[in-house]
């Protein structure tokens, strides 16, 4: 099973292509669908402002950024974390546009020549729910995932989100294959149970016990005045 990680970022503007950069980038990783905690969270220098509506979204100003390191200087850091797993981002056309210019920025091959595949959850969910909103605020909200603390924009706060909106959009997949690497049942599933090897004991009633029951049929016979089932059948053989 390949490692899914689930990746945001957050940017100086809109246009890798006119000079914006990437300022964070939050990743979680999942394995069998659930976090392990081998996460990566950084802080680059854009080495420029970001633009006023940007600054709006994240929060992340430029005195905050200056001592950070420079993209270029871990991105093979970055390579090697990325390295053959499956991708989850939410709108992915925008984050790999922007990994793709820092890597060519730090003289390196684009994404796609190294991780596996890159899943695209506005795609999904946008298929899912047609017509409706599918950002990644309304999905939380769809699905009830707590983001009480989501102030500003951080990626790996958004990677977080995403990764439980993700488990959700998918959740119809785990009903037909239940995780075979858990020996726990799946919620709600019928559990089979093979009684052949379990030895059933017989109990016989005592004597007091079958007074009672006689006693019990003749209370019921007098209330019925004689009409009661066990009469009419009483003698008649059952195959």
């Amino acid at each position: 099973m390949s490692r899914l990680i689930v990746l945001d970022t957050e940017t100086t503007g809109l246009s890798a292509e006119n000079g914006d950069r990437i300022i964070e980038l939050g990743c979680v990783e999942l394995f069998n669908r659930k976090l392990t905690g081998n996460d990566l969270h950084i802080y680059f220098n854009p080495e420029r402002e970001s633009h006023e509506d940007a600054l709006k979204v994240h929060g992340l100003t430029t005195d905050f950024l200056r001592d950070k390191p420079k993209f270029a200087m871990l991105a093979n850091d970055v390579v090697d974390y990325l390295r053959d797993a499956e991708l989850i981002i939410h709108n992915a056309a925008f984050d790999v546009g922007f990994l793709n210019k820092e890597l060519e920025l730090a003289g390196l091959p684009p994404l796609r020549s190294f991780v596996g595949e890159i899943t695209d959850t506005l795609a999904m969910a946008k298929a899912v729910y047609p017509g409706k909103r599918n950002s990644l605020d309304a999905l939380c909200d769809r699905f009830g995932v707590d983001r009480s603390n989501r102030t500003f924009h951080g990626a790996k706060l958004d990677a977080q989100l995403l990764a439980d909106v993700y488990i959700n959009l998918t959740r119809g997949q785990d009903a037909l294959l239940i995780d075979i690497a858990s020996n726990e049942p799946a919620a709600g599933a019928v559990v089979m149970i093979d009684l052949r090897s379990i030895e059933l004991p017989v109990l016989v009633a005592t004597e007091h016990e079958l007074a009672a029951h006689e006693e019990l049929l003749l209370q019921l016979d007098k209330a019925s005045r004689g009409q009661t089932l066990f009469r009419q059948f009483d003698g008649i053989a059952v195959a």
